[in-house]
């Protein structure tokens, strides 16, 4: 099964948007691999929600965000 590409995009540029909002991100990690970092996977035909990267310590909050970009941007 895959993903409606514009929501995929969607989600895509909301992960943009959280990166370039977040002061600490970029000493941390490029924007193409923070993007790559979640991927929009899929088990038994359902949406999975992104998981906390083991590369890279996320805070808190920007995991929040991302969680709710993923929510918005797969209704």
């Amino acid at each position: 099964m895959n993903a409606d590409p514009i929501s995929v995009s969607l989600f895509e540029m909301r992960l943009e948007e959280i990166y370039h909002r977040d002061p600490v991100l970029k000493y941390q990690i490029n924007l193409p691999d923070f993007v790559a970092l979640f991927p929009v996977k899929f088990k038994n035909e359902k949406l999975l929600k992104p998981e906390p990267p083991a590369s890279i310590a996320l805070d808190r909050d920007v995991f929040l965000q991302i969680l709710v970009a993923f929510d918005q941007s797969f209704v």
